[in-house]
């Protein structure tokens, strides 16, 4: 009977990290070292570093107010599980600290602030014709999906989040599309069964599958190149980054970008990106990606059932004219171009805190 229970136990050992469900039980949920667990491609720094001038001090003391008794900065951001938080005005690096026994140079799993980044590159691929349009199918791009009701979807909607494409965004369960999309190890398999489920320009519904489907567009536009390559040459070689960096894979061979989530970095390479983008898609006179296109990926507009919050996967925090990155844990790249304002805030969970307003608020007392 011994001898049986540890064959067992061996069995499910070895089984648990081969399927979906496997490694979800495995793994357990969504972690800021899941960078650990699946294969990737790397990125790399060129030239010089950009460094932000250094002029460090502390938060307003406004902070207060968010634990009920006051309470300095680092309490604060500790208690509510954060790993970093940089604040930067006119390039200046106004705030930098670490928490958690996290460094400068712990590298932190990105999430949904990918789907920024996937914004970023096919701005980049319309600028370089790869793509046309935003106006364009998607089936121009994935055919495979012609059969399956979806040719009515644009890349417009699969940026605005207004696709109508049918997709359970549910991380909790073993057997949803974003379990399959995070744990599975075959993207292309799951995307090509995609269908609709309402009309496409309806309305918005915050969906990993239609970032997922950006990043084949994008795949297949590259034509043998991958997305972390196209990522290297645009942005990663250029912005002056100071550490390596990685986007993770569905499998080891001719894998697929996550682009729903994934890109692994440091907090202060994050903030380059709010940068690029605080300054119109410009870094430092050479034009990374096209001023028109930042322009139009973080503007209000509601037309066609986009939401206000939300446009060109970014997510627009006031009608101020602020617009962020957000992943699922609290990672966070906001940016406030009327004051020239880069926060960033990387977490090991949300903490139940409202950070929408947290870096609203902030970005005035500033």
């Amino acid at each position: 009977m011994k001898k049986r229970t540890l064959v067992s136990v061996v069995f499910l050992v070895l089984l648990l990290p081969s399927c979906q469900v496997g490694r979800m039980i495995l793994y357990n949920f969504a972690n800021i070292t899941d960078y650990k667990i699946f294969p990737s491609r790397p990125l790399t720094p060129k030239g010089e570093p950009f460094r932000f001038h250094e002029a460090t001090g502390l938060l307003p003391h406004f902070i207060g107010k968010y634990g009920g008794a006051i309470q300095s900065d680092s309490d604060f951001l500790e208690k509510h599980k954060t790993v970093a938080f940089l604040v930067i005005r006119n390039d200046s690096l106004l705030y930098e600290r670490y928490f958690n026994n996290y460094k400068q140079d712990d590298i932190v799993a990105s999430f949904s602030m990918a789907k920024s980044v996937t914004s970023i590159l096919i701005g980049c691929a319309i600028d370089d014709g790869l793509i046309k349009s935003v106006e364009e199918p998607i089936i121009n791009y994935i055919p495979e999906l012609k059969d399956n009701g979806l040719g009515k979807v644009t890349i417009k909607h699969l940026l605005l989040m207004t696709s109508g494409i049918d997709f359970n965004e549910s991380y909790a369960n073993p057997f949803g599309d974003a379990a399959s999309f995070y744990y599975g190890r075959d993207l292309r398999r799951v995307l090509y069964k995609m269908e609709p489920e309402t009309e496409p320009g309806k309305y918005f519904e915050y969906i990993s599958g239609n970032t997922q489907l950006l990043g084949l567009i994008l795949t297949n536009a590259l034509k043998g190149k991958s997305v972390t390559e196209y990522f290297q040459e645009k942005i990663w070689s250029k912005l002056g980054m100071e550490y390596d960096a990685s986007w993770s894979l569905d499998s080891e061979k001719e894998g697929l970008e996550k682009t729903f989530c994934c890109i692994n970095a440091r907090a202060r390479d994050f903030a380059k990106l709010g940068r690029l983008y605080l300054n119109k898609g410009n870094w430092n006179g050479e034009q990374i990606v096209s001023e028109k296109w930042v322009e139009e990926s973080t503007k209000l507009d509601t037309a066609n059932g986009s939401a206000p919050y939300y446009q060109y996967q970014w997510w627009i925090p006031n009608k101020d004219g602020a617009f962020m990155a957000e992943g699922i844990l609290g990672q966070f790249i906001y940016v406030y171009p009327k004051k020239n304002l880069i926060i960033v805030r990387l977490g090991k969970k949300h903490a139940k805190v409202n950070w929408w307003q947290f870096f609203n608020e902030l970005s005035q007392a500033y």
